[in-house]
């Protein structure tokens, strides 16, 4: 039987002042918790904004949760996750993420 499969992306994003990087963060948090029930097997979506402000943190991250890996892999190309992507642009200067299976997490 296939595994539920958790998704972890944090993100980097440009911005030149501490208005224009929450303004970033922000809109990265409006875009993916847009996608709440428009995705077929997305089970869970959270986003989550730092507020550690150590200069080595990631500004965002995204826990996510699909029912099974090819869930997973079908959000990759899904139409919504494609739009969202595009409206991000370059938004983004730094990427990472692991996804690993739901029951290994407890092991």
């Amino acid at each position: 039987m296939p595994s539920p499969i958790r998704h972890i992306v944090m993100w980097r994003l440009r911005g030149e002042t501490a208005e224009e990087r929450f303004a970033a963060r922000l809109k990265v948090k409006t875009l993916f918790e847009g996608l709440k029930g428009r995705i077929d097997g997305l089970t869970r979506i959270e986003v989550g904004l730092d507020v550690s402000d150590v200069d080595y943190a990631c500004d965002v991250v995204l826990v996510s949760e699909f029912t099974d890996s090819a869930s997973l892999k079908a959000y990759a190309t899904h139409p919504e996750h494609l739009r969202v992507r595009e409206e991000l642009g370059d938004l983004r200067i730094g990427r990472f993420q692991v996804d690993y299976n739901i029951e290994e997490a407890g092991a």
